[in-house]
Protein backbone atom coordinates (compact mmCIF):
# COMPACT_ATOMS: atom_id res chain seq x y z
CA UNK A 1 0.00 0.00 0.00
CA UNK A 2 1.26 3.23 -1.12
CA UNK A 3 1.64 5.93 2.20
CA UNK A 4 -0.28 8.97 2.69
CA UNK A 5 1.55 12.11 1.55
CA UNK A 6 0.86 15.88 1.00
CA UNK A 7 1.37 17.45 -1.93
CA UNK A 8 0.09 20.40 -2.55
CA UNK A 9 0.32 20.44 -6.48
CA UNK A 10 -2.83 18.13 -6.19
CA UNK A 11 -4.64 19.83 -3.51
CA UNK A 12 -3.91 23.40 -3.30
CA UNK A 13 -5.75 23.82 0.41
CA UNK A 14 -2.80 21.87 2.04
CA UNK A 15 -0.56 25.25 1.59
CA UNK A 16 -3.08 26.34 4.81
CA UNK A 17 0.26 24.97 6.95
CA UNK A 18 2.01 28.20 5.65
CA UNK A 19 -0.66 30.40 7.20
CA UNK A 20 -2.35 30.48 10.82
CA UNK A 21 -2.22 28.26 13.78
CA UNK A 22 -6.12 27.75 13.15
CA UNK A 23 -5.74 26.77 9.70
CA UNK A 24 -3.34 24.02 10.86
CA UNK A 25 -5.18 22.84 13.65
CA UNK A 26 -8.52 22.40 11.04
CA UNK A 27 -5.83 20.76 8.93
CA UNK A 28 -4.13 18.17 11.50
CA UNK A 29 -8.12 17.42 11.95
CA UNK A 30 -9.02 16.98 8.72
CA UNK A 31 -6.45 14.89 7.74
CA UNK A 32 -6.75 12.35 11.13
CA UNK A 33 -10.48 12.11 10.03
CA UNK A 34 -9.05 10.98 6.86
CA UNK A 35 -6.63 8.46 7.79
CA UNK A 36 -9.40 7.02 10.43
CA UNK A 37 -12.00 6.83 7.70
CA UNK A 38 -9.75 4.90 5.16
CA UNK A 39 -8.13 2.86 7.66
CA UNK A 40 -4.78 4.47 6.65
CA UNK A 41 -1.60 4.94 9.22
CA UNK A 42 0.63 7.98 8.30
CA UNK A 43 4.10 6.32 8.52
CA UNK A 44 5.77 7.99 6.09
CA UNK A 45 5.97 11.28 7.42
CA UNK A 46 6.39 13.23 4.02
CA UNK A 47 6.15 17.42 4.28
CA UNK A 48 3.77 19.22 2.68
CA UNK A 49 5.06 20.13 -1.28
CA UNK A 50 5.59 23.91 -0.56
CA UNK A 51 8.38 26.28 -1.26
CA UNK A 52 9.18 26.94 2.25
CA UNK A 53 12.27 25.72 4.15
CA UNK A 54 12.02 22.08 5.04
CA UNK A 55 12.71 23.10 8.46
CA UNK A 56 10.32 25.65 8.99
CA UNK A 57 7.53 23.23 7.60
CA UNK A 58 8.42 20.22 9.78
CA UNK A 59 7.98 22.59 13.01
CA UNK A 60 4.93 23.46 12.06
CA UNK A 61 3.41 19.90 10.98
CA UNK A 62 4.77 18.62 14.45
CA UNK A 63 3.46 20.95 16.15
CA UNK A 64 0.32 20.83 14.58
CA UNK A 65 0.23 16.87 15.26
CA UNK A 66 1.28 15.95 11.65
CA UNK A 67 4.80 15.18 12.45
CA UNK A 68 6.24 12.37 15.18
CA UNK A 69 9.92 11.47 16.01
CA UNK A 70 10.44 7.94 15.85
CA UNK A 71 12.87 6.15 18.07
CA UNK A 72 15.24 7.80 20.31
CA UNK A 73 18.81 8.18 19.76
CA UNK A 74 21.99 7.08 22.66
CA UNK A 75 24.67 10.02 23.49
CA UNK A 76 27.47 8.80 21.40
CA UNK A 77 30.77 10.68 22.66
CA UNK A 78 33.86 10.47 20.08
CA UNK A 79 33.14 6.77 18.62
CA UNK A 80 35.34 7.33 15.63
CA UNK A 81 38.81 7.88 16.21
CA UNK A 82 40.40 8.66 12.36
CA UNK A 83 43.93 9.05 11.82
CA UNK A 84 46.37 11.40 9.50
CA UNK A 85 46.80 8.69 7.09
CA UNK A 86 46.58 8.95 4.21
CA UNK A 87 46.67 12.92 4.20
CA UNK A 88 44.83 14.54 5.29
CA UNK A 89 44.41 14.49 8.91
CA UNK A 90 40.79 13.58 9.70
CA UNK A 91 39.59 14.94 13.68
CA UNK A 92 37.72 12.36 15.26
CA UNK A 93 34.10 12.62 15.16
CA UNK A 94 31.90 14.25 18.23
CA UNK A 95 28.27 14.25 18.63
CA UNK A 96 27.78 17.82 19.53
CA UNK A 97 23.83 17.24 20.45
CA UNK A 98 22.50 15.11 23.25
CA UNK A 99 20.92 12.33 21.75
CA UNK A 100 17.55 11.47 22.26
CA UNK A 101 14.93 12.65 19.88
CA UNK A 102 15.76 13.94 16.58
CA UNK A 103 18.25 17.17 15.39
CA UNK A 104 19.08 18.17 12.12
CA UNK A 105 20.38 21.04 9.74
CA UNK A 106 23.63 21.97 11.10
CA UNK A 107 25.53 25.24 11.04
CA UNK A 108 29.39 25.88 12.82
CA UNK A 109 30.99 28.60 13.80
CA UNK A 110 34.81 28.84 15.54
CA UNK A 111 35.86 31.90 17.99
CA UNK A 112 38.77 33.54 16.00
CA UNK A 113 40.07 35.06 19.26
CA UNK A 114 39.75 31.72 20.42
CA UNK A 115 40.18 28.54 18.73
CA UNK A 116 39.25 26.57 21.74
CA UNK A 117 35.67 27.60 21.10
CA UNK A 118 33.01 26.18 18.61
CA UNK A 119 29.32 26.73 17.92
CA UNK A 120 26.86 24.81 16.65
CA UNK A 121 22.71 24.01 16.46
CA UNK A 122 20.36 22.33 15.10
CA UNK A 123 16.47 21.39 14.68
CA UNK A 124 16.09 19.99 18.09
CA UNK A 125 13.13 17.65 18.90
CA UNK A 126 14.28 17.50 22.59
CA UNK A 127 13.72 21.70 22.90
CA UNK A 128 10.22 22.45 23.32
CA UNK A 129 10.91 25.64 20.74
CA UNK A 130 13.11 23.22 18.16
CA UNK A 131 15.93 25.57 18.51
CA UNK A 132 19.54 23.73 20.59
CA UNK A 133 22.83 25.12 20.60
CA UNK A 134 25.85 23.02 21.52
CA UNK A 135 28.72 24.95 22.72
CA UNK A 136 32.75 23.73 22.70
CA UNK A 137 35.10 25.21 24.96
CA UNK A 138 38.15 23.02 24.30
CA UNK A 139 38.08 22.15 20.29
CA UNK A 140 34.83 20.46 20.01
CA UNK A 141 36.37 17.09 22.61
CA UNK A 142 33.46 17.87 24.76
CA UNK A 143 29.89 19.93 24.34
CA UNK A 144 27.36 21.79 26.39
CA UNK A 145 23.50 21.78 25.22
CA UNK A 146 21.10 24.51 25.49
CA UNK A 147 17.14 25.19 24.26
CA UNK A 148 17.24 28.63 22.93
CA UNK A 149 15.08 30.54 24.65
CA UNK A 150 11.61 32.55 23.95
CA UNK A 151 8.88 30.86 22.20
CA UNK A 152 7.31 29.97 18.52
CA UNK A 153 10.38 28.44 17.48
CA UNK A 154 9.92 27.09 13.93
CA UNK A 155 13.68 25.61 13.36
CA UNK A 156 16.46 26.68 10.67
CA UNK A 157 19.38 27.66 13.45
CA UNK A 158 22.21 30.22 12.76
CA UNK A 159 25.59 30.67 14.45
CA UNK A 160 28.47 32.89 14.60
CA UNK A 161 31.07 35.31 16.51
CA UNK A 162 32.22 38.17 16.12
CA UNK A 163 35.99 39.76 17.36
CA UNK A 164 34.60 40.60 20.90
CA UNK A 165 34.16 37.01 22.25
CA UNK A 166 30.36 37.14 21.22
CA UNK A 167 28.66 34.35 20.58
CA UNK A 168 25.95 34.65 18.27
CA UNK A 169 22.72 32.17 17.53
CA UNK A 170 19.11 32.34 16.40
CA UNK A 171 16.53 31.22 14.31
CA UNK A 172 12.99 31.35 13.20
CA UNK A 173 10.19 32.16 15.88
CA UNK A 174 6.09 33.47 15.21
CA UNK A 175 7.13 33.75 11.68
CA UNK A 176 9.82 36.31 12.25
CA UNK A 177 13.87 35.58 12.21
CA UNK A 178 15.67 36.36 15.18
CA UNK A 179 18.70 36.66 16.78
CA UNK A 180 20.78 36.31 20.50
CA UNK A 181 23.83 37.03 21.86
CA UNK A 182 25.74 35.11 24.57
CA UNK A 183 28.99 36.80 26.60
CA UNK A 184 30.04 33.40 28.09
CA UNK A 185 30.51 30.96 24.65
CA UNK A 186 26.41 29.51 24.55
CA UNK A 187 26.05 29.03 27.56
CA UNK A 188 23.23 31.14 28.41
CA UNK A 189 21.69 33.61 26.09
CA UNK A 190 19.97 36.67 26.13
CA UNK A 191 16.72 36.94 24.92
CA UNK A 192 16.11 37.23 21.29
CA UNK A 193 15.71 39.93 19.44
CA UNK A 194 13.79 40.48 16.09
CA UNK A 195 15.84 40.91 13.27
CA UNK A 196 13.22 40.67 10.39
CA UNK A 197 9.50 39.89 10.75
CA UNK A 198 7.22 38.86 7.59
CA UNK A 199 7.54 41.67 5.51
CA UNK A 200 5.08 40.40 2.78
CA UNK A 201 2.78 39.49 5.28
CA UNK A 202 2.98 35.53 5.75
CA UNK A 203 6.48 34.66 7.40
CA UNK A 204 10.12 35.35 6.85
CA UNK A 205 12.39 32.14 5.90
CA UNK A 206 15.67 30.28 5.55
CA UNK A 207 17.80 32.61 6.95
CA UNK A 208 21.49 32.81 8.00
CA UNK A 209 23.74 34.94 9.35
CA UNK A 210 27.41 36.24 8.57
CA UNK A 211 29.41 38.36 10.72
CA UNK A 212 31.92 40.52 9.53
CA UNK A 213 35.49 39.07 11.27
CA UNK A 214 37.70 41.48 8.87
CA UNK A 215 39.70 43.37 11.25
CA UNK A 216 40.56 45.49 8.45
CA UNK A 217 36.72 46.57 7.64
CA UNK A 218 35.32 49.70 7.39
CA UNK A 219 32.51 47.65 8.99
CA UNK A 220 34.20 45.16 11.32
CA UNK A 221 32.19 43.05 13.29
CA UNK A 222 28.76 44.08 11.81
CA UNK A 223 26.08 41.58 11.68
CA UNK A 224 24.02 40.05 8.64
CA UNK A 225 21.34 37.97 8.47
CA UNK A 226 19.49 37.09 4.76
CA UNK A 227 16.41 35.30 4.72
CA UNK A 228 13.59 34.81 1.98
CA UNK A 229 10.25 36.88 2.47
CA UNK A 230 7.15 35.19 1.42
CA UNK A 231 3.29 36.06 0.98
CA UNK A 232 0.54 34.08 1.37
CA UNK A 233 0.96 33.59 -2.15
CA UNK A 234 4.20 31.96 -2.24
CA UNK A 235 5.65 34.99 -4.04
CA UNK A 236 9.11 35.62 -2.80
CA UNK A 237 11.91 37.79 -2.33
CA UNK A 238 15.83 37.67 -0.53
CA UNK A 239 16.34 40.75 1.86
CA UNK A 240 19.23 41.32 3.75
CA UNK A 241 19.29 42.56 7.17
CA UNK A 242 22.48 44.54 9.20
CA UNK A 243 23.22 45.62 12.23
CA UNK A 244 26.03 47.72 13.66
CA UNK A 245 25.60 47.63 17.33
CA UNK A 246 25.81 43.84 18.13
CA UNK A 247 22.44 43.11 16.96
CA UNK A 248 20.49 45.24 19.24
CA UNK A 249 18.70 46.73 16.16
CA UNK A 250 18.56 45.80 12.66
CA UNK A 251 17.76 47.47 9.10
CA UNK A 252 16.51 45.56 6.63
CA UNK A 253 16.95 45.68 2.55
CA UNK A 254 15.84 43.67 -0.67
CA UNK A 255 18.44 42.42 -2.52
CA UNK A 256 15.89 41.97 -5.76
CA UNK A 257 12.64 42.29 -7.14
CA UNK A 258 9.82 40.15 -5.81
CA UNK A 259 9.52 36.74 -7.70
CA UNK A 260 5.81 36.02 -9.00
CA UNK A 261 4.62 32.51 -8.00
CA UNK A 262 4.54 29.88 -9.72
CA UNK A 263 6.56 31.66 -12.79
CA UNK A 264 9.92 31.93 -10.43
CA UNK A 265 10.30 31.24 -6.54
CA UNK A 266 13.59 32.42 -4.64
CA UNK A 267 14.93 30.62 -1.71
CA UNK A 268 18.29 29.37 -0.27
CA UNK A 269 20.37 32.61 0.63
CA UNK A 270 23.56 32.45 1.81
CA UNK A 271 26.33 35.40 2.64
CA UNK A 272 30.24 36.04 2.97
CA UNK A 273 31.93 39.04 3.71
CA UNK A 274 35.32 40.26 2.03
CA UNK A 275 38.67 41.91 3.58
CA UNK A 276 37.39 45.21 2.83
CA UNK A 277 33.79 44.70 4.28
CA UNK A 278 32.01 44.23 0.95
CA UNK A 279 29.21 41.87 1.67
CA UNK A 280 27.86 38.73 -1.16
CA UNK A 281 24.75 37.28 -1.06
CA UNK A 282 23.94 34.25 -3.18
CA UNK A 283 20.43 32.24 -3.59
CA UNK A 284 18.82 29.81 -5.40
CA UNK A 285 16.01 31.10 -8.22
CA UNK A 286 14.02 28.26 -10.06
CA UNK A 287 10.71 27.60 -12.21
CA UNK A 288 7.35 25.78 -10.22
CA UNK A 289 7.24 24.33 -13.69
CA UNK A 290 8.60 21.34 -12.83
CA UNK A 291 6.13 17.47 -13.38
CA UNK A 292 5.30 17.74 -9.85
CA UNK A 293 3.87 20.83 -9.87
CA UNK A 294 7.24 22.28 -8.79
CA UNK A 295 11.01 23.19 -8.94
CA UNK A 296 11.93 19.61 -9.25
CA UNK A 297 13.88 18.62 -12.25
CA UNK A 298 13.78 22.33 -13.37
CA UNK A 299 16.68 24.22 -14.68
CA UNK A 300 17.67 26.89 -11.81
CA UNK A 301 19.59 29.93 -11.26
CA UNK A 302 22.46 30.59 -8.45
CA UNK A 303 22.62 34.62 -8.23
CA UNK A 304 24.67 36.93 -6.30
CA UNK A 305 24.59 40.44 -5.55
CA UNK A 306 26.76 42.42 -3.26
CA UNK A 307 26.85 45.99 -0.93
CA UNK A 308 29.92 47.97 -0.70
CA UNK A 309 28.25 50.18 1.72
CA UNK A 310 27.52 47.64 5.00
CA UNK A 311 24.51 46.12 3.49
CA UNK A 312 22.63 49.37 2.73
CA UNK A 313 22.40 49.26 -1.01
CA UNK A 314 22.75 45.84 -3.34
CA UNK A 315 23.67 45.46 -7.26
CA UNK A 316 21.86 44.20 -9.91
CA UNK A 317 21.84 40.26 -9.41
CA UNK A 318 24.61 38.10 -11.52
CA UNK A 319 24.06 34.68 -12.35
CA UNK A 320 26.91 32.74 -11.31
CA UNK A 321 25.04 29.24 -12.82
CA UNK A 322 22.41 27.39 -14.08
CA UNK A 323 22.56 23.77 -12.56
CA UNK A 324 19.21 21.44 -13.10
CA UNK A 325 17.74 20.69 -9.82
CA UNK A 326 16.99 16.74 -9.12
CA UNK A 327 13.41 15.48 -10.07
CA UNK A 328 10.85 15.60 -6.99
CA UNK A 329 9.83 11.21 -7.20
CA UNK A 330 8.13 11.33 -4.39
CA UNK A 331 5.64 14.04 -5.06
CA UNK A 332 6.74 15.59 -1.84
CA UNK A 333 10.02 17.60 -2.13
CA UNK A 334 9.41 20.96 -4.00
CA UNK A 335 12.44 21.54 -4.83
CA UNK A 336 13.45 17.79 -5.58
CA UNK A 337 13.95 14.94 -3.68
CA UNK A 338 16.80 12.85 -3.00
CA UNK A 339 16.80 9.74 -5.12
CA UNK A 340 15.81 6.77 -3.30
CA UNK A 341 14.06 8.28 -0.54
CA UNK A 342 11.45 10.66 0.45
CA UNK A 343 14.24 13.59 1.42
CA UNK A 344 14.05 16.88 0.50
CA UNK A 345 17.34 18.20 -1.23
CA UNK A 346 18.15 21.69 -1.11
CA UNK A 347 20.60 23.36 -3.21
CA UNK A 348 22.36 26.37 -1.33
CA UNK A 349 25.05 28.00 -3.81
CA UNK A 350 27.11 28.41 -0.31
CA UNK A 351 29.44 31.25 -0.95
CA UNK A 352 33.18 32.24 0.55
CA UNK A 353 35.31 35.15 -1.08
CA UNK A 354 39.28 35.92 -0.15
CA UNK A 355 40.27 39.23 -1.12
CA UNK A 356 38.99 43.22 -1.98
CA UNK A 357 37.48 44.97 -4.20
CA UNK A 358 37.26 44.43 -7.79
CA UNK A 359 40.09 41.80 -7.46
CA UNK A 360 38.45 39.66 -5.08
CA UNK A 361 38.28 36.20 -5.75
CA UNK A 362 34.67 34.86 -5.12
CA UNK A 363 33.98 31.18 -4.99
CA UNK A 364 30.05 29.33 -5.06
CA UNK A 365 29.20 25.40 -5.04
CA UNK A 366 26.32 23.98 -5.73
CA UNK A 367 24.88 20.58 -6.93
CA UNK A 368 23.79 19.58 -10.62
CA UNK A 369 21.72 16.92 -11.63
CA UNK A 370 22.84 14.79 -14.48
CA UNK A 371 20.34 12.54 -14.61
CA UNK A 372 22.23 9.80 -13.11
CA UNK A 373 23.99 11.95 -10.56
CA UNK A 374 24.19 14.80 -8.50
CA UNK A 375 27.46 16.06 -8.46
CA UNK A 376 29.00 19.04 -6.46
CA UNK A 377 30.67 22.02 -8.80
CA UNK A 378 32.24 25.13 -8.10
CA UNK A 379 32.02 28.38 -10.41
CA UNK A 380 34.59 31.01 -9.58
CA UNK A 381 34.82 34.77 -10.23
CA UNK A 382 38.27 36.54 -10.12
CA UNK A 383 36.49 40.31 -10.68
CA UNK A 384 34.96 40.49 -7.73
CA UNK A 385 31.78 38.63 -8.82
CA UNK A 386 31.40 40.90 -11.66
CA UNK A 387 31.14 37.51 -13.86
CA UNK A 388 32.08 34.21 -13.33
CA UNK A 389 33.43 31.42 -15.01
CA UNK A 390 32.92 27.70 -16.32
CA UNK A 391 31.97 25.75 -13.69
CA UNK A 392 34.47 22.92 -12.69
CA UNK A 393 33.86 19.52 -10.48
CA UNK A 394 35.42 19.07 -7.12
CA UNK A 395 35.74 15.40 -7.28
CA UNK A 396 35.83 13.02 -10.12
CA UNK A 397 33.62 10.20 -8.39
CA UNK A 398 31.41 9.05 -10.77
CA UNK A 399 29.69 6.46 -7.82
CA UNK A 400 27.12 7.83 -5.69
CA UNK A 401 25.12 11.49 -5.57
CA UNK A 402 26.61 14.20 -4.03
CA UNK A 403 24.16 16.85 -1.89
CA UNK A 404 24.28 19.11 0.97
CA UNK A 405 27.58 21.20 -0.28
CA UNK A 406 29.67 24.07 1.31
CA UNK A 407 32.45 26.51 0.79
CA UNK A 408 34.40 28.06 2.99
CA UNK A 409 38.27 29.64 3.03
CA UNK A 410 41.06 29.25 5.22
CA UNK A 411 42.71 32.64 6.09
CA UNK A 412 45.40 32.34 3.74
CA UNK A 413 42.91 31.62 0.55
CA UNK A 414 42.80 28.05 1.03
CA UNK A 415 39.19 26.43 -0.48
CA UNK A 416 37.40 23.83 1.69
CA UNK A 417 34.29 22.40 0.05
CA UNK A 418 32.25 19.12 1.93
CA UNK A 419 29.67 17.29 1.03
CA UNK A 420 27.70 14.33 1.75
CA UNK A 421 28.59 11.69 -0.38
CA UNK A 422 27.11 7.82 -1.25
CA UNK A 423 29.82 6.83 -3.30
CA UNK A 424 30.32 3.77 -0.86
CA UNK A 425 26.95 2.87 -1.16
CA UNK A 426 26.22 0.66 -4.03
CA UNK A 427 22.81 0.64 -3.57
CA UNK A 428 23.30 5.03 -3.51
CA UNK A 429 21.27 5.18 0.03
CA UNK A 430 23.72 5.42 2.42
CA UNK A 431 26.30 8.48 2.72
CA UNK A 432 29.53 9.70 4.64
CA UNK A 433 30.52 13.89 4.88
CA UNK A 434 33.61 13.97 2.36
CA UNK A 435 35.94 17.01 2.36
CA UNK A 436 38.19 18.43 -0.70
CA UNK A 437 40.80 21.27 -0.60
CA UNK A 438 42.25 23.65 -3.05
CA UNK A 439 44.93 26.02 -2.65
CA UNK A 440 45.39 27.15 -6.18
CA UNK A 441 42.15 29.42 -6.12
CA UNK A 442 40.15 26.04 -7.53
CA UNK A 443 42.30 25.45 -10.48
CA UNK A 444 42.73 21.79 -8.76
CA UNK A 445 41.33 20.00 -6.01
CA UNK A 446 42.61 17.67 -3.39
CA UNK A 447 41.70 13.92 -3.66
CA UNK A 448 38.51 13.89 -2.02
CA UNK A 449 38.75 12.41 2.10
CA UNK A 450 35.84 11.01 4.14
CA UNK A 451 35.38 12.95 7.52
CA UNK A 452 33.68 9.81 8.90
CA UNK A 453 34.13 5.84 8.37
CA UNK A 454 30.62 5.76 9.32
CA UNK A 455 27.81 5.37 6.49
CA UNK A 456 24.37 6.89 7.55
CA UNK A 457 21.34 6.19 6.27
CA UNK A 458 18.85 9.07 5.70
CA UNK A 459 15.92 6.78 6.52
CA UNK A 460 16.98 6.61 10.04
CA UNK A 461 16.25 10.08 10.39
CA UNK A 462 13.93 9.85 13.23
CA UNK A 463 11.22 10.86 10.97
CA UNK A 464 10.70 7.88 8.92
CA UNK A 465 12.60 8.99 5.88
CA UNK A 466 10.81 12.04 5.02
CA UNK A 467 13.03 15.56 7.22
CA UNK A 468 16.23 15.09 7.61
CA UNK A 469 16.80 19.01 7.60
CA UNK A 470 18.21 21.31 4.15
CA UNK A 471 22.16 21.98 5.03
CA UNK A 472 24.85 21.10 7.39
CA UNK A 473 27.84 23.14 7.08
CA UNK A 474 31.90 23.89 7.92
CA UNK A 475 34.45 26.25 8.81
CA UNK A 476 37.60 27.24 9.57
CA UNK A 477 39.96 28.74 12.02
CA UNK A 478 44.03 28.32 11.64
CA UNK A 479 44.93 25.38 9.75
CA UNK A 480 41.87 23.24 11.27
CA UNK A 481 38.66 22.89 9.49
CA UNK A 482 35.24 22.12 11.62
CA UNK A 483 32.83 20.60 9.62
CA UNK A 484 29.36 19.46 11.17
CA UNK A 485 26.60 17.43 9.81
CA UNK A 486 23.44 14.94 10.53
CA UNK A 487 24.54 11.68 11.49
CA UNK A 488 22.39 8.35 11.98
CA UNK A 489 24.96 6.34 13.54
CA UNK A 490 22.55 6.04 16.30
CA UNK A 491 19.68 5.83 14.10
CA UNK A 492 18.14 8.93 14.95
CA UNK A 493 19.70 12.02 13.35
CA UNK A 494 22.07 14.22 15.39
CA UNK A 495 24.61 16.68 15.18
CA UNK A 496 28.02 15.42 14.22
CA UNK A 497 31.16 17.39 14.31
CA UNK A 498 34.29 16.18 12.74
CA UNK A 499 37.07 18.11 10.64
CA UNK A 500 40.48 17.90 9.08
CA UNK A 501 44.06 19.57 9.64
CA UNK A 502 45.89 20.47 6.89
Amino acid sequence: MHPVRWNASRNKSLLALEDSPLKMRLLSVSLVLLVTLVGISLHAQTLPNSPLSSGLLAARAYKAGLLHPVGVSQFTPGSETLTCSPAPCVLPNVQASEGGSPVNEDPIATNLKNAAQLLTGGNDYNCSNIQGFYASGDGGSTWTHTCFPGSGGDGDPIVGYNLKNVAYAGGIQNSSIVLSSSTNNGQTWGTPVVVVGALLGSTADKPWLQVDTNSTSTFVNDLYVSSTQFDASSDSEIVVSHSTDGGKTWTTKVVDTKQIYPNEVDQFSDLAVGADGTVYATWQRCPATGSGGDCGGTVAKMLMSKSTDGGNTWSTAVTVATPTLVPDSCGCAFYGSLPNTSERVSNIPSVAVFGSGATASVYVTYYNWTGTQMQVMMAASTNGGSSFGTPVRVTSSTKGDEFFQWINLARNGTIGVTWLDRRNDPNNLKYQPFVTISSNGGTSFSTSAPLSTTLSNPLDDGFGGGFMGDYRTHVFNGRTMFAAWMDMRSLVSQDEVGGVQF
